[in-house]
């Protein structure tokens, strides 16, 4: 299947890139290796397999992505709190807890590899 952008000759949006998991760069290159098991860690590639951009540039320049990270979190805390008190108001306290603790740990991964992109499309050079 060919990229959207050589279907209808213009680029991907930023979102669309962001969720693709692409290269901030030219938006076609894979920025993590693809896993062979559900259990293993996210490993990024050096570089893009397509123009060549160097993900990580420097030693601590993803240390700015743990914000976006947290920021992920926190989002997907308060909108479980939200929907859970919403349609199921008569869960106990503890119960709301451990389901948030629960859907912010399940995300936890895919956090990670969204902080990352999100942070490299911010500040690309």
């Amino acid at each position: 299947m060919k990229d959207k952008e050589n279907q209808t000759g213009k680029e991907e949006n930023l979102l669309t890139k962001i969720l693709k998991e692409r290269c901030p760069n030219c938006g076609k290159g894979e920025v993590f290796k693809k896993k062979n098991s559900i259990f293993e860690l996210p490993v990024m590639n050096d570089k893009c397999e397509k123009c060549q951009y160097y993900f990580d540039r420097e030693p601590g320049y993803f240390i700015g992505a743990m914000y976006i990270s947290y920021g992920l979190a926190v989002l997907q805390g308060i909108l479980t709190f939200l929907i859970i008190n919403t349609f199921f108001s008569e869960v106990s306290t503890i119960y709301l807890v451990l389901i948030i603790v629960a859907v912010i740990a399940a995300f936890s991964l895919k956090n990670y590899k969204l902080s990352r992109i999100i942070y490299m499309h911010i500040f690309p050079d």
